[in-house]
C-alpha cells in the first residue's frame, strides 16, 4: 500500500509540473493566469517543500506535522482565492453580478474565520490543533458549497465558455472526496481507516482535478474558435440559398 501512495504522488507531482510546462511554454496568460499561479504555487508547496521537510525531519516529526497542516491551510486560502477568480470570470459581462459576488465571498471568509475563531475561544490551548484544523476543514467546505453554485451559475447564465465549466468541474473533484472524508472522520470519532484514508483520497481527488484541467487547457475547443468554425458555414449556406 505504500508503494501505490507514493506512485500516486509522484504521478500527482508529474501532472503539475507538467501543465504548469503547457501553460508557460505557450505563454498562456489572461483567464488562465490564476490557475497557472495556483498550480506554480501548489508544484512549490507539494513538490518541493514537503518531501523537504519530511526528508529532513521525518515522517512522525513535529516540525513536518506542522509544516504540512500550515501548508494545507494555504493551500486551502489558495483555492479559495482561485474560486473567487473563476466567479470573477464567470461574472466577466455581469458587472453587477460580480460586484454583489464579490462582497459575498468577502463575507464568507470572514464568517469562516469567526467560527473558526468562536471554537478557539473555549480552547486557547490548542491554537493548532484546534483552530488552524478546524479553520482548514471549514474553509474547505466553504469552497465545496461555492464551487457548487459557481457551476449553476454558469449554468444559468448560459456562459459559452466551456474552458471555465471543465475547471469548475475540476476543482469540484478537488473539494468533494476530501470533504467527504474529513465528514467520515468526524463521524467516526477518527477511526483509523477513516484517517487512513486521506492518504489515498486526497492525491486521487488532486490527479482527478489535474486531468480534467489538462483536457480543459489542452485539448478541449475554445468558444472562440467554435464560433469561428460556425460563421463560415453560416455564410456558406448564406450563398447557398442565393444561389438557389
Amino acid at each position: 500500500m505504500h508503494y501505490l501512495s507514493v506512485a500516486i504522488q509522484y504521478g500527482v507531482y508529474l501532472l503539475e509540473a507538467g501543465l504548469l510546462a503547457h501553460l508557460i511554454l505557450r505563454r498562456r496568460s489572461g483567464g488562465v493566469l490564476p490557475v497557472l499561479l495556483y498550480l506554480a504555487f501548489l508544484l512549490v508547496v507539494d513538490g518541493v517543500g514537503r518531501p523537504g521537510v519530511l526528508y529532513s525531519f521525518g515522517y512522525t516529526s513535529r516540525e513536518f506535522a506542522y509544516f504540512y497542516w500550515l501548508t494545507d491551510v494555504a493551500l486551502t486560502l489558495a483555492s479559495f482565492l482561485l474560486v473567487c477568480a473563476f466567479f470573477r470570470r464567470a461574472c466577466a459581462h455581469e458587472l453587477k453580478a460580480w460586484h454583489f459576488v464579490r462582497r459575498l465571498l468577502g463575507f464568507v471568509l470572514i464568517l469562516v474565520v469567526g467560527v473558526s475563531a468562536f471554537s478557539l475561544s473555549r480552547n486557547y490551548g490548542q491554537l493548532f490543533t484546534q483552530f488552524i484544523v478546524e479553520f482548514q476543514q471549514n474553509l474547505y467546505f466553504t469552497c465545496l458549497v461555492l464551487i457548487t453554485l459557481l457551476y449553476i451559475l454558469i449554468q444559468q447564465l448560459g456562459s459559452a465558455d466551456d474552458e471555465l465549466a471543465l475547471l469548475v468541474c475540476g476543482m469540484g473533484i478537488q473539494f468533494a472526496g476530501p470533504a467527504a472524508n474529513f465528514a467520515l472522520v468526524h463521524l467516526t470519532q477518527g477511526e483509523t481507516y477513516a484517517s487512513a484514508l486521506y492518504v489515498f483520497l486526497g492525491p486521487l481527488c488532486t490527479m482527478g482535478m489535474l486531468l480534467t484541467w489538462f483536457y480543459a487547457l489542452v485539448r478541449a475547443p475554445q468558444p472562440s474558435a467554435i464560433r469561428a468554425g460556425k460563421e463560415p458555414a453560416r455564410e456558406l449556406a448564406a450563398v447557398a440559398s442565393r444561389e438557389a
